[in-house]
This record gives structure tokens, sequence and C-alpha cells, in this order.
């Protein structure tokens, strides 16, 4: 394989800093953009991610597990183990969400005589190395020390592909596993068919985080088995098939030395006929070598939709991200179209792909407006996919996984995807689009009542009220309807949701100077201190909360007077927390009260420009990347969460990003790497360019767009698709003319 050694070295690369290797210092060199890609980075420390093979936003995500539980463990594997419990297709990219992890696989022999297995477990543990493991995008490989058998792992969109290597041995085994969970997954249903000793299917039905979870699979063996065993409950069951809460299947086979068996695992979350035509359609041969070339060809394509020059330290960190802004969301339809959708039924998505597991409270910041830019096909079949989920439950989505709504999170974020994608033309029905963005925005539940009864989210007895950033997120997303609504010349709605953007105003304290909680009466709440952490505010606290304004900047600044405002921001990045401050698990990444770890914060350092001092912005997201982003295992500092931590790094690395992401406008900052071509659809190109580009000289002294000065501190996102070039002088001193 062409990945071979070269990701142990991605591995052992640390956070950047000005001892940075040049290209010509480094020894590796690397043609594909691919092999600068390091899927380990995010498995250990908050990043939740997993090292496995998938397609760009494919619906399989065949990846190993530890086989332990845990919060480290949510994707399934976490880099300081040392056991495997099998391989399974389903995982969740960087979230704080233990569910998935369906269909695990796992090969056997009688070599396999270590005590690993939990008590009470009926799958056997096999301990592995790193140093015997190798991973890149579309493929993973690893030895099974317990064992002498190499797992090797490539997909397709729809179907995993294994290929395993056995030692000479009467007694091995390939072993399906529906009764296998983790986390808050648990099985509720589960059936297993041998059809014939080369093919079994069957379903597994699991609820988790999300409650009605369907899996359908079709699987094939290229060889025959000897025999095959089924067992509900630890128990053996005669016959063709058995169906349960625990079920799984034993292969037997005699193996020669160095012998492969290749098994294809094709999935559906509509039916057992669906798997089959996906499995017919995309993986009709046996060629795992040419399977794990078409997928890095794949992979190929998507990561040049940008190219960068710069180090090769930041190829690795660039590659690595942009790669996993492309894994959700997942591709939940079949090829025929069919998916099971949020109310429980089957249903066709025609002319599109319907698409799931939308982390939108998160990626709604910068990961699809970069999909706006990178992925506009993309990009429109998941608009479809909300107003879909709209047709199926009467609501935009909030956060939805595999055919369900788990009402995680806050906000109804699909909005300003919505309101981007439209003022961005991207295809969609506007009409339709507006009227779900309304119904969505005017429910009973998640407190809306309240929100639009006193024009604000009093505080409540739940442990999780949140209620000051329920109020600051829903003022923003009514913001955004307005926006829709006055351009279809829909004036009612326009001036209803023009008035509602403003309710951010009724929990500013001007006493305190931040948004502070009230009772329904309009009282503040005492004792407030703005740096603790409390249910009234999301996985944050007031000095996190107090910039989420972004469709108001100007009014919070007026607000607050625009000396103290400078002031407040300046102390952003200085005040740090105490030794004795309780921070909950999602403040990490601290530069003073700024939590890089977690969404709220990552606008913030933009603010500057708005307030005439680009330079502390172009400083600070310059200390940004360099401190809180490496290539390492724990190279993210906080959870990945399905594109966003990597977006912000993909988008500030060229020197733009969207404070207010359904505007179409970037913020400005200095590049990070020495230049940047984005590849447009239709052929044309969008350069940013530097010169006098190194650590130390992070601060603009000069901006063309092609070729002429350019005075502003915002740039289009249709100055952008039209191609061009924005060039940057960079300097050791601030530009304070700029």
């Amino acid at each position: 394989m062409k990945y071979h050694g070269y990701f142990f070295i991605l591995i052992g690369l640390g956070v950047l800093s000005c001892k940075q290797e040049t290209v010509k210092e480094k020894e590796v060199s690397a043609e594909k953009l691919t092999s600068y890609v390091n899927t380990f980075t995010g498995t250990d420390g908050p990043g939740n991610t997993y090292p496995g093979a998938v397609a760009p936003f494919g619906m399989v995500q065949l990846s190993p597990d530890n086989g332990l539980p845990g919060w480290d463990r949510i994707a399934g594997y976490f880099y300081p183990d040392s056991t495997i419990a099998g391989f399974s297709h389903t995982h969740l990219s960087g979230t704080g969400a233990g569910d998935m992890y369906d269909l695990l696989v796992m090969p056997l022999n009688s070599r396999f005589n270590e005590s690993l297995t939990p008590e009470g477990a009926y799958r056997p543990y096999s301990k592995f190395s790193h140093d015997r493991e190798e991973a890149g995008p579309g493929y993973y490989a690893v030895d099974l020390l317990s064992s002498g058998i190499k797992a090797e792992l490539t997909t397709t969109s729809r179907v995993g592909f294994h290929q395993y290597t056995f030692p000479k041995d009467d007694k091995s085994q390939i072993i399906l596993d529906l009764g296998y969970s983790l986390n808050w997954d648990k099985p509720m249903d589960t059936k297993i068919t041998i059809e014939d000793n080369q093919t079994i299917s069957g379903y597994r039905k699991s609820k988790g985080w999300a409650n009605d979870q369907r899996v359908y699979f079709v699987m094939q063996f290229s060889k025959p088995f000897d025999s095959g065993q089924l067992f509900k409950d630890s128990k053996e069951i005669q016959g063709q098939s058995v169906s349960g809460q625990f079920t799984k299947i034993v292969a037997n086979y005699k193996t020669g030395d160095g012998e492969k068996i290749k098994v294809k695992v094709a999935l559906s979350s509509a039916s057992i006929d669906g798997a089959r035509k996906n499995l017919e359609a995309e993986l009709p041969h046996w060629d795992f070598e040419k399977t794990v070339k078409e997928i890095d060809g794949v992979w190929e394509k998507f990561l040049s939709k940008i190219t960068i020059e710069g180090t090769e330290a930041q190829k690795e960190l660039f590659y690595t991200n942009l790669y996993h802004v492309f894994l959700t969301p997942s591709l939940h339809s079949d090829i025929d179209g069919a998916y099971k959708g949020a109310d429980g039924k089957n249903h066709i998505a025609e002319g599109y792909n319907k698409y799931d597991t939308f982390s939108l409270w998160d990626t709604f910041r910068a990961t699809h407006p970069l999909y706006t830019l990178l992925a506009p096909k993309e990009t429109e079949d998941m608009i479809k996919s909300f107003l879909s989920h709209y047709d199926e439950t009467g609501l935009l989505p909030v956060w939805s996984l595999a055919g369900n709504e788990t009402n995680m999170m806050i906000g109804y974020h699909a909005v300003p995807v919505i309101v981007d994608a439209y003022f961005k033309g991207i295809p969609m029905d506007a009409e339709k689009a507006l009227e779900a963005c309304v119904a969505s925005a005017n429910e009973d539940g998640r407190q809306i009542d309240l929100y639009k009864r006193l024009g604000y989210v009093p505080t409540g007895e739940h442990h999780e009220n949140w209620s000051v950033s329920k109020t600051l997120e829903y003022a923003y997303n009514d913001w955004c309807i307005a926006q829709l609504a006055k351009d279809l010349g829909k004036d009612e709605i326009a001036v209803t949701f023009t008035e509602r953007a403003d309710n951010w105003k009724n929990l500013y304290d001007p006493e305190s100077s931040f948004f502070r909680p009230k009772d329904e009466k309009g009282k503040f709440i005492s004792p407030f201190s703005p740096k603790e952490y409390t249910k009234e505010f999301c996985e944050s606290n007031a000095w996190q909360y107090f910039w989420f304004v972004p469709h108001d900047i100007d009014g919070l600044e007026q607000a607050v007077g625009k000396e103290e405002f400078a002031v407040k921001l300046d102390s952003m990045f200085t005040y740090y927390p105490e030794a004795n401050d309780k921070l909950p698990i999602f403040s990490t990444g601290m530069i003073g009260q700024y939590a890089h770890g977690n969404e709220p914060s990552h606008h913030v350092a933009f603010l500057y420009n708005n307030i005439g001092k680009p330079w502390k912005t172009q400083e600070m997201v310059r200390k940004i990347i360099e401190t809180q982003y490496s290539t390492k295992p724990d190279g993210y500092c906080g959870n990945e969460d399905c594109g966003q931590m990597s977006a912000w790094l993909v988008l500030s690395s060229m020197g733009i990003y969207p404070i207010n992401p359904a505007k179409g406008v970037y913020s400005i900052t200095s590049p990070f790497v020495e230049a940047a071509t984005i590849n447009l659809e239709g052929g044309k190109q969008f350069v940013i360019s530097t010169e006098n580009q190194s650590k130390e000289n992070c601060y603009i002294q000069s901006i063309t767009l092609n070729g002429k000065p350019y005075d502003k501190l915002t740039i289009t996102h249709e100055d952008i698709v039209q191609g061009g070039e924005l060039h940057f002088v960079l300097g050791n001193k601030p530009n304070k003319e700029l």
C-alpha cells in the first residue's frame, strides 16, 4: 500500500512553531494531497475522531473499535488504548454523542488465547500496536497481535470492504456481532439470515441518542465458509436464520498461510433489498487494491478543491483539517433514493442525495459556508434534505442523525444554512424554504413559546435551561428569516422577524455589561458572575456568549460603548480562569476566557476588524492556529464537531472567516499559508497569495484585489466565486493605517 510508513511520520508532528521545517529541510515529500492527511489526528485528547475508512460524505464509516466505553471513546477508538474488539461500519466524527457502532466484524483463529474479553461479553478483544497500524483517506490496516491476522479496510460510499490475511489455521473465523454495543447505543431487534455459504443478510435496529436507528445489510464473503454458526444470547441456534436482541454469526474456515479472505458489507437505512442494490452498483468486484486506489482518487479530487503553497507541516495541518471537513454530513439514501425518514417511514429522494448527521449548532458557523464554496452541489442536496425533514416532521432539523431528530443543542440553525445558500445562488424551492423556516421559528417547543411571548427565554428549573444562549441564538436565526422574507417580498413576515431579531437587547444588562438571565417577570437574576458556568449558558459562560450577536455587532458595540467594547474584547483574551474556577468539559483551548475548543467563541478573534484594530485579529488568529492545532493524535483542542473545528482552520489559514455565517461576507486576516487556490465550479479559480510570509510576518501591510489596491477588511462570496486574486503584503509590524 502506498500509505505504508508515511502516516507514522505524521503522527509524530507537533504543534507548529517557529522551528517549522521548510519544504527543503524536510526529507519526506508527497505528490498526492491524500498523503498529507493524518487520519489519527483527533483520536486522542478531546477530538473524538476515528481513523477508519470513509468516503467523502459517505454512508459507511468503517473503523476499528477498541470496545471500551467512555467519553474518550465516543468515536469508538481512543489512541492510548491497546485493544481492538472489531471493525464496525458507522461512527460519528468529533461529537460528544456515544452512538452508532453498527455491524461489528472481527476475524479470529485458534491462536487467540488471551483473556482480554470483558466479563459477560461474547466477543474477543485483540491486542494491537501503533507500530503495526496504518491509515490514510479511505484505507486502514492493523495487525491483530493476538491472532496474527492482518486486517485491512477500505470503502465506497455505501459499502465497507474488508480484507483479512490469515496465517495457516484450521479454526479461522470471521464473526459478525449484531449484539455489540457501546456507550449510548443499544440493540433492540437484530436478524441474520444465511442465504448461502457466501452471502448473509439482515438488519440491526437500535436505540441510543437517535431513538429509531435501522441498518439493513447484505454481507458477502470472497471464499465460501465451511460452516456458519448462528447465535442468540450467546446460545447457538440451528437453522438458516436467527433474530433477537443479541445475535451473531461465526463463519468458519480452514486457511492457508497468507490466505486472504475478503468481505463486502453494504448498508441501507431502508431495506435489505436496498443494501443489495447498493452492493451491486458500487462494488460488483473483489479487487481490494482497485477499491483502495479508487477511493484515494475520490479523496484526491475533494482535497484538490483547494491547493496551497507552504511548508510541509502547513500542508499536513491544512489537508488533515480539510479531510475532516468532508466526513459529514453522511449519505443517507440508497442508490435508488430510498431512505428511512424522520417520521419512521421509508421515502424516496428523487433527483438528489439525502444526507443526515447534521450537527447544525456547530456547523452553521463555518462548515456550511465553506461547503457553499467547495461543494455547491452537495449543499443543494443538503438543503433538499432539510426540506424533506420538514415534510416528514413539520420542522427543520436541529441535530438529525440516522433518520431521527435528536433535538440536541439549541437554536434553529438549519435557517442560517438555508438563507446563506439562498443568497449565494444555491438552487432551492425558496418559498417552501421560507415556510419551513417560519414553522421552525414558531413551534411551541424548546421554550420558543416563551421567547415569542416575552421577547426572551426566561430562566427555568431545568438543569440545562440555557436561557441566555437560546435567546441570543433565536434572535440571530430570526434575523436570517427576515432577510429571506424581504428578498421574497414577504413584507409581513420580514417585519415580524426583524423585530424579533432585536430580542438580544432584552437580556443585555448595562450595569454588568453582559447578557444576564431574567425570570418571567423581567427581573435580572442575582447573584450573577460572568465567568461562572451555569445552566443559563449553553456549554459556556457570559464571557463567551457576550459576542453572539453576529447580525448586529454595531448595535452591540453601541450598547456597551465603543471604548468599553474594545477593552472587553482585549479582556476576553487576557482574563484567564483561576485555579478554583469550575469549568465544564467543553472549556478547552483556553486563551483567557476565549475557548477555542467550543463553537461560541469561534468568530470572536475577527471582531477586532469591526472596531478598527485589525492587527489584533491578525495576531490572535495566528496565535490560535499555532497553539490550538497540530497533526498529533491530540491535535484538536476540543471536539472536532463534524467539521466545524476543521473548517475554522481551513478558512482562517486562507485569511477569511464569516463572522455572520448567513451574510455572504468574509472577514479578512493575514493568511497562514503562503498561497491558496480555491478551485471553483465551472473552472474558475480564486487565488489568495502573500509576500514575505513567515512566522514573524503576521501583519498585513497592504492588500490588492485583481491587481488594484483594496482597502476593505471584508470580501464577499460573490467576489470570490467570480475568480481572481487577493494578494497580501505582510510584515513583522502592525500597519495601523490599514
